[in-house]
């Protein structure tokens, strides 16, 4: 290897291990790790537990669905609550009800009580504690570490979870053939109460706002405003949705690939995991280099391939070697695809709603895995296993095309992080409550101008609107054509200073080049002022209108 070689592949190797030079990541992230043992190792002995107990092939998909299907239904509200309230001990509630659930399912099985609707209710009870502990977690990391460090730290997050998928199947499995079920859930119980430990010692806090929290309905709504209205954020919501509906046939149907067509038992099962998780961990170690070679959008479309080849092969071989070797390439594919919309999601979102887009992310991409693994289930009893492999194969070949129509933005740098705000000066003596607040700001654009001016406006729309702005519109004036105005309004005068408070450098960007337009001797003026009924029979009070000139 040359030395220019050398020093690439050393400098994709640093990168990719920067962030576990920070003490609080490195702890959370080795905990996180153990967890996801303990988390595999529950995985596959509910499996194996319920493809033993039940003949219905649905029933032994629904596993999956119902691990998944609480994400989809609650990630939205744990998306707000991570992003009003210390998302550390969003964390830990959230591996308190996992733990939970690995104990309920410890006490069931060794007083044999256990039928397949109770080892699906503890499954969903596990997925609920899930719900909550993903979007804090992944929001945590951009408070704890640096913007530049948080696609590596994603990518390690990644790496680690597949680390562990790679060996702890297969431990699982041996587990399960050799003690049992009960041991398992035991163990798996162990590595939730060590990170629980780790959460208690480790100390970090988010950016904290000087607004105060806002309400719940609130914060969801505002989410989810943000989230429709940004294009980068959508884009990857379908890809991750539709991704998630085709490639978990792979994970849904392998205990039946595993029992039926290669006719083996916990073990191979165990084998065949082990595949999927070392593909998967080295898409993740190589994932630098792989971005540094292609498009985020050409990998994604080659990770849709490989899980396709990896569900032909499925379909047809009778050998576990094979089979072993699809799923590596499978793992690959499903490693390097949730990583690159992880990350798109990540960067897109400033701090103030990172933990609600994520949760909107998680929950419309868990809600595809969970309708895959039902409907890939459905087709295995009532057709066949091959037909139903076959079939995910084609949807995924369908998905690697959306990207025509849905393509995924490039990791790019960008300052997401709010700006401060000074609160102006006012007349009148305003209540948090008081309002709608309007807002007018005045510009002289000449016509030279006008069409870069209406350009930058569109965005400007966007990035009001996304911060709560209502109601925006731009007029132009009949009587002095060169004089145009932006306006909009704000429920409360506490609303627009959450606005305020929530835009950042690229929206301050946007705000300079609209100055850079603007051709009048004084910067553009802005003017604020209340609405008040003209109905109202009492006397008027300090809710009358008012102008601040800036």
């Amino acid at each position: 290897m040359s030395r220019v070689a050398r020093a690439d592949a050393a400098s994709v190797s640093s990168a990719t291990f920067a962030p576990l030079e920070n003490a609080t990541f490195r702890a959370v992230w080795l905990a996180a790790q153990l967890s996801s043992l303990g988390w595999l190792f529950q995985t596959v002995a509910v499996s194996w537990l319920m493809a033993t107990t039940s003949s219905s092939d649905v029933m032994v998909a629904l596993v999956q669905a119902s691990t998944t299907l609480p994400v989809f239904v609650l990630s939205l509200f744990a998306g707000a609550i991570a992003d009003n309230f210390s998302r550390r001990h969003v964390m830990a509630i959230g591996w308190c009800v996992i733990a939970l659930s690995s104990i309920m399912l410890t006490a069931l099985v060794g007083l044999g009580l256990y039928n397949p609707w109770m080892i699906l209710a503890c499954s969903c009870l596990a997925g609920c504690g899930a719900a909550f502990t993903d979007p804090a977690w992944h929001a945590s990391v951009g408070d704890i570490l640096r913007k530049r460090e948080v696609p590596a730290a994603v990518t390690l997050i990644s790496v680690g979870y597949n680390a562990m998928r790679s060996v702890g199947p297969a431990l699982g499995g041996i587990v399960v053939a050799s003690f049992g079920p009960l041991t398992a859930f035991a163990l798996a119980t162990l590595t939730y109460v060590a990170m629980l430990w780790v959460i208690g010692l480790c100390k970090w806090s988010g950016r904290s706002s000087p607004l105060p929290r806002e309400p719940l309905t609130t914060a969801i709504h505002d989410g989810a405003r943000f989230t429709a209205l940004s294009g980068e954020i959508k884009a990857a919501i379908a890809r991750g949705t539709l991704f998630g509906m085709t490639s978990i046939s792979i994970l849904a149907l392998l205990p039946l690939v595993a029992r039926d067509q290669l006719g083996g038992g916990p073990i191979v099962y165990g084998v065949l995991m082990a595949g999927f998780g070392a593909g998967a961990l080295c898409a993740g170690i190589s994932n630098n280099a792989l971005r540094r070679a292609l498009s985020q959008e050409r990998l994604t479309t080659l990770a849709c391939i490989s899980c396709a080849a990896c569900c032909l092969a499925l379909a047809f071989t009778p050998s576990i070697v094979v089979a072993t070797i699809a799923l590596t390439l499978g793992g690959a594919g499903w490693v390097v695809t949730w990583t690159g919309l992880d990350v798109s999601v990540q960067l897109s979102s400033p701090r103030w709603v990172v933990g609600r887009t994520l949760s909107i992310y998680s929950a419309l991409a868990s809600g595809g895995i969970a309708a895959g693994s039902w409907l890939w289930g459905v087709l295995a009893e009532n057709y066949s296993l091959t037909l139903s492999l076959e079939s995910s194969a084609g949807a995924l070949l369908l998905v690697a095309a959306t990207g025509l129509l849905l393509p995924i933005r490039e990791w790019t740098e960008s300052d997401q992080d709010s700006l401060d705000f000074e609160t102006p000066q006012l007349a009148l003596d305003l209540k948090s409550r008081s309002g709608p607040i309007v807002v007018k700001i005045e510009y002289v654009i000449p016509e030279a101008n006008l069409e870069e001016f209406l350009d930058q406006m569109r965005e400007r729309r966007r990035a009001q609107s996304r911060a709560g702005a209502r109601h925006w519109n731009l007029q132009r004036d009949l009587q002095e054509p060169l004089q145009w105005t932006e306006t909009f309004r704000t429920p409360t005068w506490m609303d627009y200073l959450r606005l305020n408070h929530r835009l950042t450098s690229v929206d301050k960007e946007l705000d300079q080049r609209l100055r850079e337009l603007h051709a009048g001797e004084l910067p553009p003026r802005q003017r604020l002022a209340i609405e008040r009924p003209t109905g109202a029979p009492h006397k008027p009070d300090q809710t009358t209108s008012f102008f601040f000139r800036r």
